[in-house]
């Protein structure tokens, strides 16, 4: 975290945490959700702002309960997430970059839904794969050693008992992708995807 926000937290322990106001979408974009997005389950005005972009990306943090939030400051701002919480984007150099802009550690496990949603997870990280990115990911995938067609992959996705074994190539890395349902992500990597004062 930077420096100014620790010392905001020693000066001011107190402060009341905030919830709902700020998402990150499925592509990665930060959102600051006024009561009227709010009411209306709108995603909210994408913040453009590059310093306060990277002042939220630096000290964008989980807490015990697996509920992501921003310290502004002395204040908690607790984030409603889209899909995960991380959004990946390829990078030529990097492999994958995270929205916060760090590059992707090692990654371990592969991941597709029912709605062909790319997750990728690597030690204490798990991220969507921003979709517009996600074309180039597909040259990726792999059956039976062979490049999978679009016809291959949707029976895949639809088939929950298709035991063709499906994997993800990247460099000397091959790893078997599983399905995952949406409705499942938030639960198996134990992170709530909308925080709410209890």
């Amino acid at each position: 975290m930077d420096q100014i926000v620790l010392q905001a937290m020693q000066k001011w322990p107190n402060v009341p945490h905030c919830y709902g106001w700020l998402a990150l979408d499925a592509r990665g974009a930060w959102r600051m959700r006024d009561e009227q997005a709010q009411q209306q389950n709108l995603p909210g005005d994408k913040i453009m702002h590059t310093a306060l972009v990277g002042f939220i990306n630096r000290n964008y943090k989980a807490d015990e309960q697996g509920c992501w939030y921003f310290q502004n400051g002395p204040q908690r701002v607790y984030v409603d997430l889209a899909l995960t919480p991380y959004i990946a984007h390829t990078d030529p150099l990097q492999g994958f970059v995270l929205q916060t802009g760090e590059a992707m550690s090692a990654i371990d496990s592969v991941m597709l839904t029912e709605e062909g949603r790319l997750l990728l997870a690597a030690p204490g990280q798990i991220a969507a794969v921003d979709d517009r990115d996600l074309a180039q990911c597909l040259a990726q995938l792999r059956m039976e050693g062979e490049i999978v067609s679009d016809e291959i992959l949707l029976e895949w996705l639809a088939t929950s008992a298709d035991k063709r074994v499906l994997s993800w190539q990247q460099a000397e890395t091959t790893i078997p992708v599983t399905r995952i349902a949406a409705k499942n992500i938030a639960s198996a990597f134990g992170f709530v995807p909308k925080p709410r004062q209890t």
